[in-house]
């Protein structure tokens, strides 16, 4: 989508190729020179950064003009590129040895090295990197292609702020298809066009195969020539990889029809070919400094080895369907039931494995048919088109009148053909049909938009392109993938050697019926040792740790934030002594918040020493989760009782009792969650733990040496604030969602993942800024009925903020990395304030303190 504007091959354009391959974008510099260190090609513009004539550059040695310590620094990188196709990139390096600092990428062109320089943005932060590992990992937890093609274009928007980012899909034929897409709001929406394949020619996607990240900071930015244009053998420098090559003015021109001033593209690369194009535009001119590109680039390198998984599992999981109707047929045939009597069954189970509009049956001269298809007299004829089309394998097609000339006439119902033939003799087929897929598309922005158009002519807009593809694509139907042909190409086999042949061998003698029926339950016993075999293998391999990537993250997460809020606990006392009760209702809020009513804690209470506070809150969040997993609090008339008893030397002994719940079994295994129920104390504290199953109730004890106990003290009641709701908190606070919700946070990762639970809790609309300015503008421009404010951001704090929604009664909450001391004044007192790392809990009760306040 990036380089849609290449309407027509480069090949074939008036402009010489020197013209296309031989400028670069103004914003930087380019130096060629040769492995002997010759100055051969430069910008015309490299006077700016060296000071010197182009030509008086041209045959001197690179020695004369950078500095030895970034010459030295850059033969260093050289030395290390790993491929021709590869690219260093050196950062805020003394190029000259002066006050500016430079930003460098180095490849090698030919038998010449180039180096393109930009200057350094003074001032930006440089760690966008950084963003790309949690961006990654919000990535992974996406459950289809679809879904993980969305969040990317979202997070990529994120990071680089163009105004609308696409994932661009190409087809087979070489035409593409807008999957998914991030918008700022104010743009029309392009998802769910196609586009023509001449919109990207082929020799484009050779260059995006080679060079993923493709920039243009401003349309309207001079490009500037490269000195001398040619080497002397008469070939222009090769600037394939160059990131400052300037692009087709065809390009320039489809982008200034759109309105668009700037454009990025990241190619998507699958085992090693271009499966799409990361695409983005701005409708102003933008500079996207030298890390953010890199992090761009890293992000899509990243997101296309995803993508590559997922559409493998996706393949995984398709291939398991199959195999599965191939045994839903098995048994219904062994059953008794045949092809013709179960034909609604069949067609129903078949569809949730390849998709169809219509499907015909045509066994022994029957016709049965569901949905969108021919008729029977058409269907007749077309079955003896499909004797000749092809004899022992599946047949498809997703133009099928353009070779078979009768279809012309039902193409109103029928454009693609996948067929089965499940017989020999006479020949039998399942046939399945889809639409013309034109039907199927709509045009996803403001068709009644103008565009001013260029001398190129109106082709040069995403609407002419739809219409272009809409001309091509008359007739067709969705293609038929290579996973449906495969899975229809299992079914064939399933239908031919297993469900048709008992069928047909139904007239035979019992004997012979026997033995069909005897390879039946072979060929079933065979495939139900296969599954016991496998799932044997699975549970070996897996019984170690989590299940699945999603469970450790669970189960990982939950102990990061147990420690988390053991830490909030002693930091809000100075780190003095804490509380046992409250790291017990801590923890049995957090994880039994419904059967919380259901603990009860005995004894006084004792004040823990900091040093072992976080080691006994790992133990009780142990102890609390397997407790909800498994134990009392899984049932509901469960109980806990834990029973806190001074030793005679001041020790502590903590028991825990579990009573009334599931009964219980001692664990086969020792996991990574009974270590620390069981060793943790003994090894760090000096102290002993036993853990006991009868089966009315494990029964575990703790005890803990005087060092680490403070002192006993009577039980403080639980604090009286509100509850944290797990319902529909628009119930109680329905002002608080009449309008924008505003989220002032500086880390791009954390603000989307405050977005996420905002959306969850029912705000429609949702606004994140990292700064006092961008905020106080918002405020300006927009209505907003409720804020979550990051207490610090950065080299500033959100208090100003907090004093313009407190004047104009806005409700809000804090979120801070530091407790509710990271306020520098108490003027906001009684403003809920969450810590980081906050939960979707956390939030919610945040917003009931908020309401109760």
């Amino acid at each position: 989508m990036a380089d849609m504007g290449h309407q027509v091959d480069l090949s074939t354009c008036d402009l010489e190729p020197i013209h296309i391959i031989g400028r670069i974008q103004s914003f930087g510099w380019l130096i060629s020179f040769s492995h002997d260190w010759i100055i051969n090609h430069v910008s015309l513009n490299v006077a700016e950064i060296f000071g010197t004539k182009p030509d008086d550059m041209i045959g001197r040695a690179a020695t004369d003009f950078i500095a030895p310590d970034a010459l030295h620094d850059i033969r260093t990188r050289l030395q290390i590129l790993g491929t021709a196709d590869a690219v260093e990139r050196m950062f805020n390096i003394d190029l000259i040895q002066g006050s500016r600092s430079f930003d460098v990428a180095l490849h090698a062109s030919g038998q010449s090295f180039v180096l393109e320089i930009e200057e350094t943005e003074a001032g930006r932060r440089r760690d966008y990197v950084n963003y790309v590992r949690p961006m990654i990992d919000r990535l992974r937890k996406s459950a289809t292609t679809e879904q993980l093609c969305a969040s990317a274009a979202r997070h990529l928007r994120g990071l680089t702020a163009f105004d609308r980012v696409m994932i661009y899909r190409f087809e087979g034929s070489g035409a593409g298809e807008v999957i998914a897409e991030s918008l700022n709001g104010s743009v029309d929406s392009f998802r769910g066009l196609h586009f023509p394949a001449s919109d990207i020619p082929a020799q484009a996607r050779r260059l995006y195969a080679r060079n993923i990240l493709r920039i243009i900071s401003d349309v309207d930015d001079p490009t500037v020539p490269i000195i001398p244009a040619t080497n002397p053998n008469g070939d222009p420098l090769d600037l394939s990889m160059s990131g400052l090559r300037a692009v087709s003015p065809i390009h320039i021109e489809y982008l200034r029809n759109m309105g668009v001033k700037a454009s990025m593209s990241v190619s998507i690369m699958r085992r090693g070919k271009l499966w799409g194009l990361m695409a983005c535009h701005h409708y102003a001119p933008l500079r996207l400094s030298y890390s953010v590109r890199t992090a761009a680039e890293l992000f899509g390198e990243f997101f296309s080895y995803l993508l590559d998984q997922k559409e493998s599992d996706t393949a995984l999981e398709k291939r398991g369907a199959s195999m599965r109707l191939h045994d839903e047929i098995m048994a219904r045939v062994a059953g008794g039931d045949t092809l013709l009597n179960a034909f609604e069954d069949f067609a129903e189970s078949i569809g949730k494995v390849i998709p169809f509009d219509g499907v015909v049956g045509w066994v022994d001269g029957q016709f049965m048919a569901r949905g969108a298809t021919p008729t029977e007299a058409e269907f007749a004829g077309l079955a003896r088109f499909l004797n000749t089309a092809g004899a022992r394998t599946v047949w498809s097609n997703d133009n099928l009148a353009r070779v078979y000339e009768p279809a012309k006439a039902f193409a109103d119902r029928v454009a693609g053909i996948l067929a089965l033939p499940v017989s020999r003799t006479p020949r039998d087929y399942i046939a399945l049909f889809r639409k013309e897929q034109l039907k199927e598309v709509s045009w996803a922005g403001n068709p009644e938009k103008t565009i001013e158009l260029g001398p190129n002519g109106p082709r040069l807009t995403p609407r002419k392109s739809f219409e272009l593809w809409k001309e091509e694509r008359r007739g067709f139907a969705r293609a038929w993938t290579p996973d449906e042909i495969a899975a229809a190409e299992s079914l064939r086999i399933t239908l031919l050697e297993v469900v048709l042949r008992l069928a047909d061998s139904a007239h035979l003698e019992r004997e012979q019926a026997n033995k069909q029926q005897d390879m039946l339950i072979a060929e079933l016993n065979h495939r139900v040792r296969n599954i016991l075999n496998l799932i044997r293998g699975l549970v070996t391999q897996s019984k170690e740790g989590a299940e699945t990537i999603d469970q450790f993250a669970e189960i990982i997460g939950s102990r990061i934030h147990a420690l988390a809020r053991a830490h909030d606990q002693v930091t809000q006392t100075d780190w003095s002594p804490s509380s046992l009760y409250n790291l017990i209702r801590t923890e049995a809020a957090a994880y039994a918040s419904d059967s919380a009513d259901r603990v009860r804690i005995d004894g006084p209470d004792a004040m823990i020493a900091p040093a072992a506070f976080t080691t006994l809150a790992l133990v009780i969040h142990e102890m609390m989760t397997n407790s909800c997993k498994y134990g009392a609090l899984s049932d509901t008339p469960g109980r806990v009782v834990i029973t806190i008893s001074p030793g005679d030397d001041r020790s502590l002994e903590i028991d825990w009792h579990e009573m009334d719940g599931p009964p219980v079994e001692a664990p086969t295994r020792r996991g990574f969650g009974s270590t620390i129920i069981e060793r943790t104390i003994p090894h760090e504290l000096g102290g002993a733990a036993t853990v006991d199953y009868p089966p009315e109730g494990l029964r575990a004890v703790f005890l803990i040496p005087t060092e680490h106990i403070a002192t006993y003290d009577t039980p403080m009641p639980s604090p009286d604030e509100p509850p944290a709701t797990t319902g529909d908190v628009r119930e109680s606070a329905p002002e608080l969602f009449s309008a924008c919700a505003l989220i002032v946070e500086d880390n791009v990762i954390i603000a989307m993942e405050a977005e996420d639970v905002l959306r969850t809790l029912g705000f429609q609309d949702c606004q994140i800024v990292g700064s006092v300015h961008a905020a106080l503008t918002l405020l300006d421009t927009a209505t907003v009925s409720f804020a979550m404010l990051d207490v610090n951001l950065g080299k500033e704090t959100s208090e100003e903020v907090a004093a313009v929604l407190h004047q104009r009664g806005v409700p809000f909450i804090f979120a801070s990395g530091y407790g509710d001391r990271s306020l520098a004044t108490s003027r906001f007192e009684g403003v809920p304030v969450i810590t980081k790392p906050y939960t979707e809990r956390d939030i919610r009760s945040a917003i009931a303190r908020l309401q109760a306040h």
